[in-house]
């Protein structure tokens, strides 16, 4: 599939710097929730580039490096579990992809944002942007935010939560709702890296 149909009909319109934005970690129910912003040259060939849900641990890492190494500018941030906690999920994307789009060290002229969603009922995304639903799929300079933005939580997951709380085994689920982290949420309880919001469920059938 050509992942660069997006980008050019806005290069088209004489709109240079496009950035992809993408988050990662939206449905786990501890750690925080990522978000990257990459500015690509323009047809830049990455081999293997696709959605990240697409593809491998393994593959997602050397595209990591191909990316960085090569994009014109990227940033990655992330809203904390307690900013979760405090204003929704929904509003902390929307947050940790305004400070991505922030932290770029290239002004983007518009940016690319995944999916359907803009605002919550307290964050908006600020910059000049259009999104474009399924937009991991079908956009290069999508792609590459939604693996870098992955690819970051993952790291963070499995090497600071891991060794931080090693018997929730982090690592191995990367805080997503498995049946594994389930058996260790009924054996240790939540720690502070749990999302209070996301266990409600959970708490009601301990009651």
């Amino acid at each position: 599939m050509d992942l660069w149909i997006p980008e050019r009909k806005y290069w088209n319109r004489g709109i240079d710097l496009l950035c992809g934005v993408d988050e990662a970690g939206a449905g786990p129910l501890a750690g925080p929730v990522y978000a990257a912003a990459v500015i690509l040259p323009r047809e830049i060939n990455i081999p293997g580039l696709d959605d990240s849900k697409k593809l491998t641990a393994v593959r997602r890492e050397a595209l990591y490096e191909a990316i960085t190494v090569q994009a014109v500018a990227w940033s990655v941030a992330f809203a904390a579990v307690e900013e979760i906690d405090e204003i929704d999920i929904l509003n902390a994307r929307m947050l940790a992809m305004q400070r991505a789009i922030g932290s770029l060290s290239v002004k983007p002229d518009l940016c690319l944002i995944d999916g359907n969603r803009d605002h919550g009922s307290r964050v908006a995304i600020t910059a000049s942007h259009v999104t474009l639903v399924g937009g991991d799929g079908k956009s290069a300079s999508i792609a590459a935010a939604s693996i870098l933005a992955k690819v970051s939580r993952d790291r963070y997951i499995s090497a600071e939560l891991d060794a931080r709380y090693p018997q929730y085994q982090f690592a191995r689920h990367k805080g997503y709702g498995t049946k594994l982290h389930y058996e260790m949420l009924d054996r240790y309880g939540p720690c502070p890296v749990h999302r209070k919001s996301f266990l409600k469920k959970w708490e009601a059938r301990r009651l």
